[in-house]
């Protein structure tokens, strides 16, 4: 909402400009700096736009300070110690916490609507066998506005409703697809009398010729990455779904940019990061040797899955995750897996060590969630995948919120260009 009795000047070349001022429900108050081009021909200048509102929203807030995650203002820590992934989903594209009967027609909706088409298990076969399933997912999910033609026109309430649940259905299909394509493994198809996360596990680790049951504490744990996951405000993925569908482009694509932008390890890679980190360190004995290094200042190594961009002081997505880590790890145990006994260690060592509590360096939610997915078994290529699914129902919330706001125009960033001024073509032969 706008404050209209607070307005800011700017003084610039002799004139005073009045700049409107919104605020919010929650964090700092925002300067309207849209008329600002025309009025006075400057631009601001903002790279990485860190300190620019680009849209408001009423989905997720987080206070990096006070290490608070809110999803339409329910604490993370709730929601994923109480609720589940599905209902979450409904929270985060309706707004609200279901009713039971709400509940139930959700959780049918996006059950009959786990399937892929036929079809897409050809064009699987087109990629090599060692593709990584980051590369595998990102066409998968842009060509699947190839086979759902009935979803795709942006300025149909029903047809965006339709696609919405369609990505969070078959998201988890086409990951576990795309792990199974690089082992050599069948495809496995979903079933309708698991729940989301058992499900996953189920199409993953399943093969034909055995019987798997999913043990509850892993569709737990996998439950709560994919809560913890699920949406994260306007960060560098989901910005890029609202660029990509500020043009008008359609679900399936604005999704699969996502993807690609969540590839970088900056981004969806930290907790594959986090993991490479443990194998560089390799044995328990080796602990207090990377410590040191990750204590001066003149050493580049740095210690992956702990203190956070965002977060000042603890990651709120992390106290809950080393819950079901604690968990998982005592159920499948880590006597016969170094890598394992070395993320313990190291968790211990950094918790009590002096440095990085003053340096509020905790674990985070990709230090528990990457030990979770290397404990189940997962390969290091396919935790970023993972991320990519929990977050879908996070990108095409921000997605549907943008298309129906009737202020959305194509995004269009200005630049500082210092470049070369205008100079006259010089014909070959002369230069």
């Amino acid at each position: 909402m706008t404050d209209t009795q607070k307005t800011a000047q700017l003084s610039l070349n002799g004139e005073t400009y009045e700049l409107p001022i919104f605020s919010p429900t929650a964090g700092p108050d925002v300067l309207d700096i849209r008329k600002l081009y025309g009025q006075a021909g400057v631009f601001t200048y903002d790279p990485g736009f860190t300190s620019t509102a680009s849209c408001d929203s009423t989905i997720t807030y987080i206070d990096g300070g006070k290490g608070e995650l809110l999803h339409r203002g329910y604490p993370i820590d709730q929601l994923a110690s109480k609720s589940h992934h599905l209902e979450v989903c409904y929270l985060l594209l309706y707004g609200e916490l279901p009713t039971a009967a709400q509940l139930e027609d959700f959780e049918t909706r996006v059950t009959r609507h786990t399937m892929v088409h036929e079809q897409m298990h050809n064009f699987f076969r087109g990629f090599r066998r060692d593709a990584h399933p980051m590369a595998t997912l990102v066409g998968v999910v842009g060509a699947m506005s190839a086979f759902y033609h009935d979803s795709t026109d942006i300025n149909d309430p029903w047809q965006r409703e339709v696609a919405a649940i369609r990505l969070i259905a078959k998201l988890p299909t086409i990951a576990a697809m795309a792990y199974k394509y690089s082992i050599g493994q069948p495809f496995v198809y979903p079933r309708n009398d698991l729940d989301y996360a058992a499900n996953f596990l189920h199409m993953c680790f399943s093969v034909p010729a055995e019987e798997y049951h999913v043990d509850p504490i892993l569709a737990r744990a996998m439950d709560r990455i994919f809560i913890l996951h699920a949406d994260h405000e306007q960060n560098a993925s989901t910005s890029t779904v609202r660029l990509a569908s500020s043009s008008g482009a359609n679900p399936f694509a604005c999704i699969a940019a996502g993807i690609a932008c969540l590839w970088g390890p900056a981004h969806g890679g930290a907790n594959q990061a986090c993991l490479e980190m443990l194998k560089e360190i390799g044995t328990v004995d080796r602990i207090p040797e990377f410590i040191a290094r990750a204590k001066d200042k003149n050493d580049p190594f740095r210690l992956m899955g702990f203190g956070h961009r965002v977060y000042k002081n603890t990651d709120p997505r992390a106290k809950v995750l080393k819950q079901s880590a604690d968990e998982v790890l005592e159920l499948l145990g880590v006597e016969n897996n170094p890598l394992l006994q070395v993320a313990k260690e190291l968790e211990q060592t950094a918790l009590n060590d002096e440095y990085f509590i003053e340096k509020k360096l905790f674990p985070n939610v990709d230090f528990y969630s990457g030990i979770i997915l290397e404990a189940m078994g997962f390969p290091t290529s396919m935790f970023t995948p993972i991320f990519a699914l929990s977050r879908t129902v996070g990108w095409i919330s921000q997605w549907k919120e943008m298309i129906a706001d009737p202020q959305n125009k194509i995004g269009r960033p200005r630049q500082l260009y210092l470049g070369e001024t205008m100079r006259d073509y010089v014909d070959i032969e002369n230069r």
